[in-house]
């Protein structure tokens, strides 16, 4: 596909996690923002911990109706469209920070810095409580997995289920730990997100 073609995607959206979106097969990832993984907690305001990644992925949902269209014009290195993305009238990235169920991922852009610095001095969503920055999860996450693997520095599992669909668990994902590795069943270890979907493994879906 072109880049000119991915430049408008329009359909109906499945909802990946807090910050991506599938239209007709093509991944989005919605531009300038970082929501929390879908194995990461967070502490609520009034002190009980929550899975955030879950409910940042449940409100992405709450928000997309029937159709979404998005605009983008460049795509990441796993191939998905970096775009903005509207839905009922709303542009879901701001909406996203706006409530707190999202941060600007102001590495790669600003776009967002104000809304975020709005949802924390109002104590929307993550900010009404306590949680580590998406980014610092994964790394961390990262660190600790790679040392206690078979494959040192590759700590990606690359599943394959009942069905025989090819699934990669990331360390920050939902269901890393209780993902086990049989490599006589041709399952394997990857060293990079990059490495597991050119080997025709993909994430997991929501």
């Amino acid at each position: 596909m072109s880049l000119a073609a991915l430049a408008n995607v329009q359909g109906t959206a499945r909802v990946i996690d807090g910050d991506t979106i599938n239209i007709g097969g093509q991944s989005i990832r919605l531009h300038g923002i970082d929501a929390p993984e879908s194995g990461q907690h967070c502490n609520a305001r009034n002190g009980r911990v929550y899975t955030c990644g879950v409910a940042s992925q449940k409100y992405l949902r709450s928000l997309v109706g029937s159709s979404v269209v998005c605009i983008g014009t460049t795509v990441d290195a796993y191939d998905r469209l970096i775009g903005i993305c509207h839905s009922k009238g709303v542009e879901l990235n701001r909406q996203m920070v706006l409530a707190g169920h999202a941060v600007a991922y102001k590495k790669y852009s600003n776009d967002y810095a104000t809304d975020e610095i709005q949802a924390s001095r109002e104590q929307r969503g993550l900010w009404a409580g306590s949680f580590e920055m998406p980014w610092d999860f994964r790394a961390k996450r990262w660190n600790i997995a790679k040392t206690q693997v078979p494959i040192s520095g590759c700590p990606i599992k690359g599943n394959i289920n009942r069905k025989g669909e090819k699934i990669y668990h990331a360390p920050w994902s939902n269901s890393y730990s209780r993902t086990k590795i049989n490599t006589t069943r041709s399952e394997r270890w990857f060293c990079s997100e990059d490495e597991a979907l050119a080997a025709g493994w993909r994430a997991p879906r929501s």
